[in-house]
């Protein structure tokens, strides 16, 4: 603004020292140089505005750069990781593969055991059906549970309200006694059932309790007298709480008056091992 001040000062001083032609001249240079002056003016404004713009952007770049260096450096973080867990996970599967063989060889054990008993179950059944027969309708002999088992009724044992067996019982128990022997690894438990009518007739018995272990005590001691080793055989009395049938009619009690030879392997030992070799499968 002082320049153009001056400049119109000088114009106005040198207008009374130069004609009219240098004066327009003057003028006219003087309104290039203003015209000139403007223009570089704008130039200059506009390069200090894309100077601003290009700063701007150069910092947003960095920005960026920095942000793609840290996302770089997080992935190569994560390469190494997944190398660490890739190689976990081969050598944890290879330990669940060599743990599924080891469950398989255990399930294949204990399906063999299963099918032996259940193959020894079979030859039992036929052996006692062999050696008892079945043509007395009062002598049942079945598998329930996968335990074999001989029906005797009561009838066929014992006299009403008595626990002496009868000659015809003990004909049956020397074949019973016949096969026990002939099976080393096997016991015998003997189960007396009653029906639901209250025992009466006093003496050493106060109830049906009473009698259904006295009677299985009378079988067994029975067994051993035909040379059963005592310590195969397990005496046991239900009463009347297992009945086959309900206890409404005379036959319906008949039936349930029974008693049950059970012929049982010695699964105490079978049983052990099966509950071993589920307890490993689960770890």
């Amino acid at each position: 603004m002082k320049k153009i001040m001056l400049l119109g000062f000088s114009a106005l001083v040198l207008a009374s020292c130069v004609s009219k032609k240098e004066y327009a001249a003057l003028e006219a240079k003087h309104k290039e140089t203003k015209d000139l002056l403007n223009s570089t003016t704008v130039k200059l404004n506009k390069c200090l505005a894309d100077e601003a713009a290009l700063s701007a952007r150069g910092k947003e770049l960095e920005k960026r750069l920095a942000d793609l260096k840290a996302t770089n450096q997080d992935l190569i973080q994560s390469t190494k990781d997944m190398t660490v867990l890739t190689s976990k996970g081969a050598s944890n599967l290879e330990k669940s593969l060599e743990s599924l063989k080891e469950k398989d060889l255990k399930i294949s054990r204990l399906q063999d055991a299963l099918t032996k008993k259940d193959s020894v179950t079979l030859a039992l059944v036929s052996s006692l059906k062999k050696e008892v027969g079945l043509n007395d309708e009062d002598i049942e002999i079945n598998v329930e549970k996968s335990v074999v088992f001989i029906s005797l009724s009561d009838k066929l044992l014992f006299k009403s309200g008595s626990y002496n067996i009868t000659d015809r019982a003990k004909e049956i128990l020397k074949k019973v006694a016949t096969v026990i022997n002939g099976k080393p690894n096997f016991e015998a438990m003997v189960e007396g059932h009653t029906d639901n009518v209250p025992y009466k007739s006093g003496g050493v018995l106060q109830d049906n309790w009473d009698l259904s272990v006295k009677r299985s005590t009378s079988i067994v001691r029975a067994l051993q007298d035909l040379g059963v080793a005592p310590e195969k055989l397990i005496a046991a009395g239900r009463s009347s709480y297992v009945p086959l049938v309900s206890n409404d009619t005379a036959e319906n009690r008949a039936t349930n008056r029974r008693t049950k030879i059970l012929i049982l392997p010695k699964i105490d030992q079978f049983y052990n091992m099966i509950e071993n070799e589920m307890k490993s499968l689960s770890k």
